[in-house]
């Protein structure tokens, strides 16, 4: 290959490099990422358990216990729509059942009991015990429990710091960061050869991950370890062995990221597989990390085949979408200016930007990505979203489950970039779907009708 190539996607990449390398010192002033979650206020954030749950969840051979009342326990089944090409015991849940009397006396006795009968029926290699709202407040010793149940029968039980009140859903991903870090300080593999990537933030939304990693071996690089879509026990445990961490959900891995990196001296990087512009630039920053030439090479030729037959199919959704007005509201910002950069690159403009759990720097590259008059919001309530979608008339909103009945209030098209979507957006296969639900829903004869009737913005 040219060596001018390789000096010119060099440059590119240190050009680009607010986007895709973390620094270790955090910049910016606080925002509401930083903030208590309040029952009862008007942020639609969700709690720490929540947080942690979310990250955790998709370990696929792990049993996930909730310290708490059966309610917490609902949030369980398929909260992501994480697939696993192996274990399926996480699509299970199990719950303490705290009521009136638990509270009252403690429920440290139907913990222990619990973990007794789930060794009986599964026998796992690993059990994360959830503390909830209610633990947090009668003070059940988590700690000793799992550290006895662990000595007991030889196994991993780690107890997840999550009581709902005590934070942010940030906070959550943090405590899940910490349970992932306890599993490898006491049983991770430091003294192996080291060699290929841990990818962090990727839970394997409907095969995403699996998609990607079939890029990744195209061009040649090996994938240790992944967290937390599709991963297991003896998986997780491999990961110190890798040369770098990759972190595509900045939101919920930059801690563990960042404390992996100070433990193992493993450093990281951030990258994005949404839109052709990130896939292309993370190809390149990983290959360019790696160093290899061969790697370096497949790699552009990759990103070259890809690329030209993408947007031949995207093309025909491109003329039909210009000029389209979105208002964008994610739980992550870095989610948030992959968005950004994929409507703008069928033609669709961005009118409003918001995030639950963006960070100062991450703001920082929505204000520039974004026009003059673009809306740029901060964990904002369902009455700020609709007063400012109604200002700017947007055409649609793209978000989480939350915001679904807002959109069709307003009778506005709703593109879902929730975690329990069943359809990968991801890679170049996902931003042909990405395209043809925008055009599908944007485009819709309904709109006409409910526009007709007098209902919807005006």
């Amino acid at each position: 290959m040219d060596k001018k190539i390789i000096d010119g996607n060099l440059a590119l990449i240190e050009e680009r490099k607010d986007f895709i390398v973390c620094n270790k010192e955090e910049k910016g002033k606080k925002i509401k990422c930083d903030s208590q979650s309040v029952a009862g206020a008007v942020s639609q954030r969700a709690c720490v358990y929540c947080g942690a749950r979310v990250v955790l969840n998709p370990i696929t051979d792990a049993v996930h216990l909730v310290h708490g009342p059966i309610g917490c326990a609902a949030y369980t089944f398929d909260i992501r729509g994480s697939l696993s090409s192996g274990s399926e015991e996480y699509r299970n849940s199990y719950s303490t059942d705290l009521r009136e009397k638990d509270i009252i006396f403690g429920g440290e006795k139907k913990l222990t009991a619990a973990i007794d009968e789930i060794m009986e029926l599964k026998n796992p290699k690993l059990i994360f015990v959830y503390s909830t709202c209610v633990v947090g407040v009668i003070g059940d010793d988590l700690q000793a429990i799992c550290k006895a149940a662990e000595k007991k029968y030889g196994i991993r039980v780690i107890p997840v710091e999550s009581s709902g009140f005590v934070g942010s859903k940030s906070a959550g991903y943090k405590a899940a960061g910490d349970a992932i870090l306890k599993i490898l300080e006491l049983d991770g593999n430091s003294e192996g050869e080291k060699k290929g990537i841990n990818f962090l933030g990727d839970f394997n939304l409907a095969g995403e991950l699996w998609i990607i990693k079939g890029y990744l071996k195209e061009i040649g690089i090996d994938v240790v370890a992944h967290f937390s879509g599709d991963s297991n026990y003896e998986q997780i445990k491999e990961a110190p062995t890798a040369l770098f961490n990759v972190v595509q959900c900045a939101g919920s891995m930059t801690s563990l990221a960042k404390k992996f990196e100070d433990k193992y001296g493993t450093p990281y990087t951030k990258v994005s597989f949404f839109g052709l512009e990130d896939i292309r630039i993370s190809l390149r920053s990983l290959a360019y990390t790696l160093g290899d030439f061969n790697v370096i090479k497949k790699t552009e030729e990759f990103v070259k085949r890809m690329e030209k037959e993408t947007t031949e199919r995207l093309e025909p959704y491109r003329k039909k979408l210009a000029g389209k007005k979105v208002a964008i509201y994610v739980g992550g910002g870095f989610k948030a200016i992959s968005l950004i950069k994929q409507f703008r690159d069928l033609g669709i403009t961005p009118v409003m930007v918001g995030s639950q759990t963006g960070r100062p720097e991450e703001y920082e590259i929505i204000r520039k990505l974004s026009d003059e008059n673009t809306v740029v919001l901060d964990d904002a309530n369902p009455s700020e979203l609709e007063r400012f979608m109604r200002e700017k008339g947007a055409d649609m909103l793209v978000g989480g489950v939350k915001e679904r009945p807002l959109a069709y209030k307003l009778g506005i098209g709703f593109i879902d970039h929730n975690h329990a979507r069943k359809h990968p957006l991801a890679g170049y296969e996902g931003a042909i779907n990405f395209a043809k639900e925008i055009d599908l829903t944007v485009n819709s004869p309904v709109w006409d009708i409910i526009k007709k009737n007098g209902m919807g913005i005006e």
